[in-house]
């Protein structure tokens, strides 16, 4: 298959579309149900997601006028099928647990302690920030995205089986060291942060915590039996088996500790059961009123493209209050998806129907998960005679070539996405899309167009480029994803920003220089972080034919260097300002709370027989390469009782995580990689045999 833009999957962090765009147009053909029924339907259409889409298990549920009509799951619990997956079965919900904060938020509006338009400080009087703006940050900004806040302080907030709630009580102190990327209420670019904030705000205003207000005012009342917290006792037996490429063994479950962002267990039952708040069929547990503000278009109240079929249209906690395709059947849909790294879930819920549907699943992403939840909705409404047949799907057809006016050639240059630069070429009636940094990746080319627009030759996707009233240029993407036999998903999103020249001044200049192809590793990331499992280094490296930039980064002075990026939906989102500093002879890097130090001193392992490696007083994990001495030797390690290692291989693939695996022993690969990590003062015995 060939690949997709790396700038758009980088862009839409959320929605990770599965299939390639190319693929997905020369797929087989959506199949017609013929007499089937809707659960047959429903389970063939989620059996495809495990056996051709990635996807481990999935579990899905349909709930119509407050009866659940539908529900099953399919795939892979643990390998030897002593623990078949049931409707109980719990899965991480990830950002889907946004909608209960923004719930919690209106529940407090309703009992009027809470006034969505009064500045944040009222209610949090510790929240501060280096930009004086943040007093103007409301906390209807924080569910519409529209703070200005930068994304997302998740230090330590992925960990395997460990509730240990640091990215949470520390986000006060991470904000305090930030700068904002807009003016509050500017536009709405999606933020992890604002939601951790907004379970604070929860917890500030009610006297309670989190868990215990969600539990108290909605999975109670709503009989969720199955749904809890990462602050919950959760039994790892009653989630859903877990697995990563590479790895053969199921792996520990994962704990979300931003609970407001991403860290609630549920089951597709249990979320439909949750949907009849915005469906009408719980009146009790929300006011009508709130219930109807968290679905008007909150986007449009900041920059964002003209109207177009979309899965993101913000609402208040909604990714989008418009989704496509049911805005073509003229029914209103609002949608929320969540993706951590192993779990992933979709709910759809039609509030004018009474219907909602929920998707969730180990493994996949939150877009196939919206593509099968979509299909059932669209099935049951076919069976029910609300709408007539299911559409075909959608493209912008062949691209007929027209001539392309000479003055949009000044449009050519480079572009920022979040942590992406990419490179537009405009000539000949055609765009070229290339990633500097990438060369290998091949250039994307789009056809210039009647209506001024580039378009693909598969017509799936369309490239504008618009010069809005900040006085900045965007290209707009607007793209329909094609899973054959799942239907079809749709993006519209100024994805890049147009980014001017920045010369660098000799010392910023020479002090970049010294840095430019330098890897920096992570380490204040917990040994339990499930972030190990790809290698979560940061590599300096600029286009060579635009120094002033590190990817979207404009390089502010030697040591320092921050977005630009004013980009509304996901192109902007998680821009971490970088600061450089000197500790003890080597440098480190800080961006978001999350501490890297050079390759400098990252020193070969001792190949000696026995050594101790020690964890310093900062706490700090210890990274070393493996020797050529010690490459193929059995490296045997006994952990002290908070603390583990890991082993990478030449390409970074993950050989051994103490964690994981449970075992203390590894051979060690040739140019391999370790890293110890544990707390401050622990140490480890290594040791390395021959066998």
């Amino acid at each position: 298959m060939k690949k997709r833009m790396a700038w758009l999957l980088a862009a839409a962090l959320t929605l990770t579309p599965l299939v390639p765009t190319a693929a997905m147009a020369s797929g087989t053909e959506a199949t017609v149900p013929g007499a089937k029924g809707l659960e047959q339907i429903a389970a063939e259409k989620a059996e495809l997601l495990t056996k051709q889409y990635g996807t481990i298990s999935v579990q899905y549920a349909l709930i119509d006028q407050g009866k659940i009509q539908v529900s099953g799951q399919t795939g892979t619990n643990d390998q030897g099928g002593k623990v078949p997956l049931t409707s109980g079965t719990m899965y991480g919900i990830g950002s889907t647990s946004k909608m209960f904060t923004t719930a919690a938020v209106m529940k407090l509006v309703d009992e009027g302690k809470i006034n969505l338009d009064t500045p944040l400080v009222q209610y949090i009087p510790e929240f501060k920030m280096k930009d004086e703006r943040y007093k103007q940050i409301t906390p209807r900004m924080l569910l519409n995205h529209s703070s200005g806040i930068q994304g997302s302080s998740l230090n330590n907030a992925f960990l395997f089986e460990d509730s240990d709630p640091y990215a949470h009580d520390t986000l006060l102190e991470q904000l305090s060291k930030q700068s904002l990327k807009a003016d509050p209420g500017a536009f709405s670019v999606y933020c992890n942060d604002g939601f951790t904030l907004a379970e604070i705000l929860v917890e500030r205003v009610s006297g309670m915590k989190f868990t215990a207000f969600v539990h108290q005012y909605f999975t109670g009342p709503l009989d969720m039996k199955n749904t809890k917290t990462s602050q919950d006792m959760v039994d790892p037996s009653q989630t859903a088996g877990l697995y990563y490429p590479g790895i053969q063994q199921q792996l520990p479950n994962e704990t979300v500790n931003v609970i407001g962002t991403g860290g609630i267990y549920s089951t597709a039952e249990d979320l439909a059961r949750f949907s009849q708040i915005f469906t009408g069929q719980q009146q009790g547990i929300l006011s009508a009123k709130s219930v109807e503000a968290m679905g008007q278009p909150e986007y449009k109240k900041g920059l964002w493209p003209k109207d177009a079929d979309n899965s993101f249209d913000y609402g208040l906690g909604w990714d989008s209050v418009r989704l496509y395709p049911f805005n073509d059947y003229g029914i209103k849909a609002v949608v929320k998806g969540g993706d951590t790294i192993l779990y992933h879930a979709s709910l759809i819920a039609l509030p004018e129907q009474n219907m909602a549907a929920a998707v969730v699943s180990s493994g996949g992403s939150s877009s196939t998960n919206q593509l099968l939840a979509t299909q059932i909705l669209l099935e049951a409404l076919k069976e029910k005679g609300t709408i007539k047949e299911i559409k075909p799907n959608k493209s912008f057809g062949k691209p007929v070539p027209a001539s392309m006016p000479e003055d949009l050639k000044k449009e050519a240059g480079y572009y920022g996405s979040t942590n992406q630069l990419v490179k537009v070429d405009l000539k000949d009636g055609m765009m070229s899309v290339t990633v500097p940094n990438v060369p290998e990746y091949p250039a994307e080319k789009y056809v210039y167009t009647s209506d001024g627009t580039f378009v693909n030759e598969a017509g799936t996707a369309k490239v504008s480029i618009v010069k809005e009233k900040n006085g900045l240029t965007y290209l707009w993407v607007q793209e329909y994803s094609s899973v054959p036999e799942l239907g079809q998903i749709a993006l519209s999103h100024y994805l890049a920003q147009k980014l001017d020249s920045n010369p660098l001044t000799k010392d910023a200049a020479k002090a970049w220089d010294q840095r430019e192809g330098k890897t920096y590793y992570p380490v204040n990331e917990k040994y339990t972080s499930v972030m190990y499992l790809m290698k979560p280094t940061l590599e300096i490296k600029r286009a060579q034919d635009f120094q002033g930039y590190l990817n979207d980064k404009k390089i502010t002075g030697p040591n320092t260097a921050a977005s630009v990026l004013q980009v509304p939906g996901m192109g902007g989102r998680d821009t971490s300002e970088y600061s450089f500093y000197k500790k003890d002879g080597a440098e480190y890097l800080e961006a978001a709370g999350s501490v890297f130090v050079s390759e400098d001193l990252v020193k070969p392992l001792y190949h000696g027989k026995q050594s101790t490696v020690s964890i310093k007083a900062d706490g700090y994990a210890r990274w070393f390469t493996v020797p050529k001495q010690a490459a193929g030797k059995t490296m045997t390690v006994k952990l002290p009782v908070e603390g583990g290692f890991v082993v990478y291989d030449a390409e970074g693939k993950l050989v051994n995580m103490s964690e994981v695996s449970g075992s203390n022993q590894v051979v060690l690969p040739k140019d391999g990689t370790v890293v110890f990590a544990g707390d401050a003062g622990s140490s480890f015995n290594v040791k390395i045999d021959k066998k």
